[in-house]
């Protein structure tokens, strides 16, 4: 009955296309899905986000993406899974286990402190999903899966720091993770409240640059042996 209503508001729409697209490229149009979604979960929060705005963005139907993801909240888990796959997958490139422990330590703090930066939209699905106390990433194995990696990562720089005398014992890969993300994920979630208080230009690059060399040595001088 949706769905037939929803074809008669759109009469001018191609009766072909939704089978075209995943008959040629599934995956991009999945991946122009999620961009979208990624937008308007964004700007509108997950209560008022609207899959007919996520269609109208892309030129198809809400068929068409409920064909894909079955609801707006399995939607919304599927942004959350590639928010955080973009990050860890990207970590992975890194190479982190062919540095030095003190210069992987250094790579990856300057990594997390660029890629919050660069991706507001990552910080703001996660403060919208702390919102929610975290429900929809309860809901996703996957998840939890991936972000299991940069603590196994972190865990293998700490031993051969260990190992190597420059950093010292009984380190939590978790709590070393934290101190990273937290510095990180603040000054860009709290950049406007904490800019206009302190009447500080956090986007600034010279004020970004010392932030990120204040979070490198904080890191490094708290692991030293």
């Amino acid at each position: 009955m949706t769905m037939t209503s929803e074809r008669s508001i759109a009469p001018d729409e191609p009766a072909l296309e939704p089978r075209k697209s995943r008959k040629n490229n599934p995956e991009k149009t999945r991946e122009n899905i999620l961009q979208e979604a990624i937008v308007e979960f964004v700007q509108q929060g997950l209560s008022g986000a609207r899959v007919d705005a996520i269609a109208e963005r892309i030129h198809t139907s809400k068929r068409m993406i409920y064909y894909y993801f079955g609801s707006k909240e399995q939607l919304y888990v599927e942004v959350l899974e590639k928010l955080y796959g973009d990050i860890r997958s990207t970590e992975s490139r890194l190479h982190l286990a062919e540095l030095a422990p003190q210069e992987a330590i250094r790579r990856l703090v300057e990594f997390t402190f660029d890629h919050h930066d660069r991706n507001v939209d990552f910080v703001r699905i996660v403060s919208i999903e702390n919102i929610h106390k975290a429900e929809y990433v309860k809901q996703s194995g996957v998840i939890k899966a991936m972000n299991n990696t940069i603590l196994h990562a972190l865990g293998e720089i700490l031993e051969r720091g260990v190992q190597d005398g420059v950093f010292r014992s009984g380190l939590d890969p978790l709590d070393v993770h934290l101190l990273i993300s937290s510095f990180c994920f603040y000054r860009v979630s709290n950049r406007h409240t904490f800019g206009e208080i302190f009447q500080i230009d956090l986007p600034d690059e010279a004020i970004k640059q010392r932030h990120r060399d204040m979070i490198c040595e904080s890191v490094l001088r708290y692991l030293q042996a």
